[in-house]
């Protein structure tokens, strides 16, 4: 049985309303993707708190977390991911790319010119459709 990982994933929007936009680094699973900056949400922590220890850990910035944008399950060939997107603005901080290969920001019309990670992909087409 795979097993299922519950994921946060942050939508942060700059005052241009550009979306954070971060490259998988090729150490990682699903290479050279793009996704949401985030991760594992760990035992006790609420959605909020996990994505924003997450772009503390992964960004060297911080954000502040508002509503869940965008939730999806997505089955990869060895794990399920469950993908809760969460709105964020930058509190404080530059977000430096640690982990990721590249951090771009982009404005929602452009987002789907990137190759998304899958999981990321209804997230990415929902922001695309709104309007900033």
């Amino acid at each position: 049985m795979k097993k299922l990982l519950k994921v946060v994933g942050a939508v942060i929007e700059n005052e241009n309303n550009e979306i954070l936009c971060a490259l998988r680094s090729p150490n990682m699973s699903l290479p050279n993707m793009w996704e949401f900056p985030g991760g594992k949400v760990e035992k006790g922590e609420n959605l909020k708190q996990a994505v924003e220890r997450e772009i503390r850990e992964e960004l060297d910035c911080n954000i502040k977390a508002f509503d869940v944008f965008n939730e999806n399950t997505h089955e990869y060939d060895n794990f399920i991911v469950n993908l809760i997107t969460v709105k964020c603005k930058l509190a404080s901080g530059k977000p430096t790319a640690n982990e990721h290969s590249k951090l771009i920001w982009l404005k929602r019309e452009n987002l789907l010119s990137l190759k998304w990670a899958p999981a990321d992909v209804p997230a990415a087409m929902q922001l695309a459709e709104e309007k900033a």
